[in-house]
């Protein structure tokens, strides 16, 4: 049984390597080995994310794990995945349409027990090394933005980056609404952000800190939902990954299977 259901993941590979550039064999006399099929590799690397194990438990007949880190370093290099998180979101947009006038905001912290570019001293897990996803989605919850960075990091100096970043959304999605909400818990409730958020135009629905306010009372529940889907991945529950474009290859990945299996359950 596939670890993602066909009707899913079928149109991500396709997608996915239709992205690729056109490989061109430099070598004089060719090669003896035959080069394993891509849409191999695809699957094995699908696994590797949402079991969360390493490629050597992953490698088989097939494929062995140093191939596996070579294709993918190939496409990390190529680009590959960030153009599916945004072929994805565009689909998305085209068919259902994103709710980008309510936006939330989180941050949610996982493990990193291998530490690595994005790691840090958790201050929730004493003091292990972690790594903190600066989540961003839409109204209903499609992850727009997930920045990763050390778990020391704090939430609202890294919103900043986080809506810089969904910025640069509209050379994909078009114009974007000029005057958007945003929903933000407790841990952004400080003078710079909304001093911040004033300057990009983007109001402000801040729980603030000292009371209790419920999670449904503002829009912060989706981005929540939104963090348990991400760590239903075991790549991204348990981050074993030391450099960074690797960390960010493996959220495209999980983005686009998020975005895709949305879009199939309300289309």
């Amino acid at each position: 049984m596939p670890v993602v259901p066909s009707l899913i993941i079928a149109p991500i590979r396709e997608e996915f390597l239709a992205s690729l550039p056109q490989r061109v064999s430099t070598h004089p006399l060719g090669c003896h080995r035959r080069r394993i099929p891509d849409e191999v590799i695809f699957d094995k690397l699908i696994e590797v994310l949402v079991s969360g194990m390493g490629n050597e438990r992953v490698a088989d007949a097939t494929c062995s794990a140093t191939t596996l880190r070579r294709r993918r370093d190939e496409w990390i290099a190529a680009g590959a995945g960030e153009a599916l998180r945004l072929a994805a979101l565009a689909a998305y947009d085209r068919m259902i349409g994103l709710g980008l006038e309510q936006l939330s905001a989180d941050g949610c912290q996982t493990k990193a027990p291998s530490g690595g570019e994005c790691a840090g001293k958790s201050p929730v897990d004493r003091a292990k090394q972690g790594v903190k996803r600066s989540q961003l989605t839409e109204a209903y919850g499609i992850p727009l933005v997930t920045e990763p960075a050390p778990a020391n990091i704090r939430d609202d100096t890294m919103l900043t980056v986080t809506l810089d970043r969904y910025a640069d959304l509209d050379k994909t999605l078009g114009p974007l609404p000029s005057q958007p909400a945003l929903s933000l818990d407790a841990g952004y409730d400080y003078r710079p952000v909304y001093a911040y958020l004033d300057t990009r135009g983007i109001t402000a629905k801040t729980a603030r800190r000292g009371e209790r306010t419920p999670i449904q009372t503002d829009g912060r529940w989706v981005a929540e939902r939104t963090d348990s889907w991400m760590n239903n991945f075991g790549k991204l529950r348990r981050c074993t990954e030391r450099r960074r474009v690797c960390v960010e290859f493996f959220i495209a990945l999980a983005t686009a299977i998020i975005t895709i299996r949305t879009l199939i359950r309300r289309a």
